[in-house]
């Protein structure tokens, strides 16, 4: 099944959350393992994980604990998820590296979701915004070099509250 949604491409945490989103309605891509099975195609994890209802389950509570971050600034949840696993220092054949070790593998989606929400707030979290279109629910990372992106898409929400402002204008 191709992913349906409509913003893809965002760092793994915000993708997590842009499995849900309003086209005709709300819309929520992990109802069933068949949508797990497509975010883990969309995320590039088909060779880590597999799509079945613990699988499911794990992504599901992780979803739930970046928004609550994301949202309301509580990480209870995305500690409860990032204890799943952690990270391991080794030296490889090709240098020093950090691995994901997470002993249920049904949670490694999940913990690598809450682990890149960790590395977006180390980074910049003033960059993690919601979209400004007052009827959508998508999410991004603005990469602008003045960080002053509004919308999750220029082409979809930004030319719909531009026209509404014009047209509002107009009349």
């Amino acid at each position: 099944m191709p992913d349906p949604r409509p913003h893809l491409g965002e760092p793994l945490a915000l993708d997590l959350l842009n499995t849900r989103w309003i086209e005709h309605g709300p819309q929520d891509l992990l109802t069933e393992v068949a949508g797990l099975r497509t975010w883990l195609a969309t995320a590039g994890l088909t060779d880590r994980a597999t799509a079945d209802e613990p699988t499911l389950h794990a992504v599901l509570a992780a979803r739930t604990a970046i928004y609550d971050v994301v949202v309301h600034a509580s990480p209870t949840g995305l500690n409860d998820v990032l204890a799943h696993g952690r990270i391991r220092r080794a030296l490889t054949e090709t240098g020093p590296a950090d691995l994901a070790d997470v002993p249920e593998q049904a949670w490694l989606p999940a913990w690598l979701a809450a682990d890149n929400l960790l590395e977006l707030l180390r980074a910049a979290p003033d960059r993690i915004r919601q979209c400004a279109h007052p009827e959508c629910v998508l999410f991004f990372y603005d990469t602008s070099k003045n960080g002053t992106r509004r919308w999750h898409s220029m082409a979809t929400c930004g030319n719909r509250t531009k026209a509404a402002r014009h047209y509002a204008r107009k009349e």
